[in-house]
């Protein structure tokens, strides 16, 4: 078949896109911007077609020739208005894909309760609605808490049991949950891509364990091989207090943890298992709980996470590219430019250059980055606490603490893209020189200001530069250095 996916480059998706490719189909993917796919490991064997789901005319020319459509597009975290951008985009895929002839669309929406629905869930629903009325066959998937090697649920899951032996915890702790694997959702996905009825309906999909969320850190524990833990219900702790307590004790930002939360409020319980009449169960059964904690945690610990929550770009944050133009007409660019020459091979500096961040760290006053990162999560960024998704190396899209890969070019240059709170945009240039022989690091923190509080804010850390940028320029040489010493320099 023909399939088109939205979402490639967050986490369902970018699983998905290989998933469908191994079972033998044709895989274009519709995204804004077709350089975040570039560094993917099957980019060669797609189509991409750049497009946004609220143009109907790129949406429409992206579906063309399209048997199966997934629909992967979430808004997690953003502004009160949320729902209308989800409403909007989800109704313009819908007609498009009814222009276009789409035999199917396929929905992974969330499982809701027959009760008051929080306002990202309630979102999922009207979603689901959207495409089931729309009058192309849609298959609306509804599943509770995701568990799979960097999810965003069992990125809580992992830290909260990991980091709380003894916890104060809200109401939501004691409702019944319904956790479903990683490799089941993904098995769903991609047999719908040949299922040969046509269907127009929602199905509920779980895992074979239903237990509460406490119970899940139970488990969690077990198998992580930590002592069992002390779990104190608290009745007072709100949604939005309960969100800000998950951000602050886990690499999940409190804007991304709220809808989870919100999500764990209600029973998520499936209350039928019709999906087996169209796609049978393996003969092992569905993945419980347990194996699923522990598949994700030898992915973790084997460095095989393919993606991860923070694969997707995170709501709010900024994505404008870097200018170009020195004489860019966008307004002032700020620079603090550094270089040194560095008695290693370019190719010993490159490794220590691409493996920077997460648990390496930053070269430079690591107490400092650690500051700043907890000021960002105070007003309500990412902070630094999102690491890596892999410890040695780097792609276009990847997440690195709060800053995100806009460019690599392997050997020679990385630039990072800032996601924490700021007035104005800001990148980090790293990058492998040769000078008369001589390996040559090249560093530029670059800051485009925006209004009066851009300029202020420029001027007004300009005295640590030399603390932070100087440092780790000459730490970053001497690790190259130690590291891996060039004959030829030394």
């Amino acid at each position: 078949m023909k399939c088109l996916v939205t979402g490639a480059t967050g986490y369902i998706g970018g699983r998905l896109v290989p998933g469908l490719l191994d079972a033998g189909h044709e895989v274009r993917c519709m995204v804004r911007s077709a350089g975040r796919l570039r560094d993917q490991p099957w980019a060669s064997r797609v189509e991409i077609a750049e497009a946004d789901a609220t143009d109907a005319e790129q949406t429409r020319k992206a579906l063309d020739g399209v048997e199966v459509a997934y629909y992967l597009i979430h808004t997690m975290g953003g502004g009160g208005d949320f729902a209308d951008a989800d409403r909007r985009a989800a109704t313009t895929f819908a007609a498009a894909a009814g222009e276009a002839g789409v035999g199917r669309i396929v929905y992974l929406g969330g499982l809701a309760p027959n009760e008051e629905l929080s306002p990202h869930l309630r979102s999922r629903v009207e979603v689901g609605e959207i495409f089931l009325d729309s009058g192309v066959p849609a298959v609306v998937l509804r599943a509770a808490v995701i568990i799979g090697s960097g999810s965003a649920s069992f990125e809580m899951l992992r830290y909260l049991t990991e980091r709380l032996p003894v916890m104060t915890t809200p109401r939501w702790v004691r409702t019944r949950t319904q956790p479903i694997a990683i490799r089941d959702v993904l098995r769903y996905l991609v047999a719908w891509a040949s299922v040969e009825k046509e269907v127009n309906r929602s199905f509920d999909i779980g895992g074979p364990d239903v237990l509460t969320y406490a119970d899940m850190m139970t488990v969690y524990a077990e198998v992580a091989g930590l002592p069992r833990r002390v779990i104190i219900p608290v009745p007072m702790l709100s949604p939005g207090l309960s969100s800000h307590w998950v951000g602050l004790v886990t690499p999940v930002p409190a804007g991304l943890a709220r809808p989870l939360v919100e999500s764990l409020r209600n029973e998520a319980v499936c209350r039928e298992h019709d999906v087996a009449d169209y796609v049978k169960d393996p003969p092992s059964g569905l993945i419980g709980l347990r194996e699923a904690v522990e598949l994700a945690l030898r992915r973790i610990k084997e460095a095989k996470v393919l993606t991860r929550w923070s694969s997707a770009s995170t709501p709010g944050t900024p994505s404008d590219p870097l200018p170009t133009d020195p004489d860019w007409a966008g307004g002032s660019l700020y620079v603090d430019a550094r270089a040194r020459r560095v008695k290693a091979s370019p190719q010993a500096l490159w490794t220590v250059i691409e493996a920077i961040g997460g648990e390496q760290g930053w070269y430079s006053l690591p107490l400092a980055w650690h500051l700043r990162g907890l000021l960002d999560r105070f007003v309500g960024g990412v902070g630094l606490r999102r690491g890596r998704r892999d410890p040695r190396r780097l792609r276009v899209g990847d997440s690195v603490d709060f800053w995100r890969v806009e460019e690599v070019e392997p050997g020679r240059l990385l630039r990072l893209r800032a996601e924490m709170r700021l007035p104005g945009l800001a990148w980090l240039e790293l990058r492998v020189l040769r000078h008369g022989g001589e390996t040559v690091y090249g560093q530029r923190a670059i800051f485009h200001p925006r209004g009066l509080a851009g300029h202020l804010y420029w001027w007004s850390v300009t005295p640590f530069h030399t603390l932070i940028f100087g440092r780790m320029l000459r730490n970053v040489a001497v690790t190259a250095e130690r590291d891996a010493p060039s004959p030829e320099n030394s």
